[in-house]
């Protein structure tokens, strides 16, 4: 079964592909958005990571600096920049597959995973 992610999404411009994520806890969320503020912030988001890409939600996300976040928010502490994001950003949903994306596996291609350290190869085993 897909794990259900919620998005956070500002953009700072309409014409800019550049947008800032926070990923949330959507019941949680929905009563504080709707102005339930006796929820605690950390209740709400996933993490006080903030995302950012410049390719559209599709993209890479990686985190950004300290100076674009002074730029588009006005501060780089993390509390106010989510809030802001919370506040500004829309809500967007999606699945992803917990199987596809967080596993570590290896390459089934690559072969063995033996590691001979003798000097024979792989023959003797």
């Amino acid at each position: 079964m897909p794990k259900n992610l919620t998005l956070v999404v500002y953009k700072p411009d309409s014409q800019s592909t550049d947008e800032y994520m926070v990923y949330v806890n959507f019941a949680e969320y929905r009563k504080w958005k709707d102005g339930d503020t006796s929820i605690p912030l950390v209740d709400v988001v996933d993490s006080f990571s903030v995302y950012h890409t410049g390719q559209g939600t599709q993209g890479l996300q990686k985190t950004p600096s300290k100076q674009q976040l002074d730029t588009i928010f006005g501060t780089h502490k993390d509390v106010d920049v989510v809030q802001f994001i919370l506040k500004n950003g829309k809500l967007q949903h999606g699945d992803i597959d917990a199987n596809e994306y967080f596993t570590p596996t290896m390459n089934p291609t690559r072969g063995s995973s033996i590691v001979d350290v003798r000097g024979r190869g792989l023959s003797g085993i």
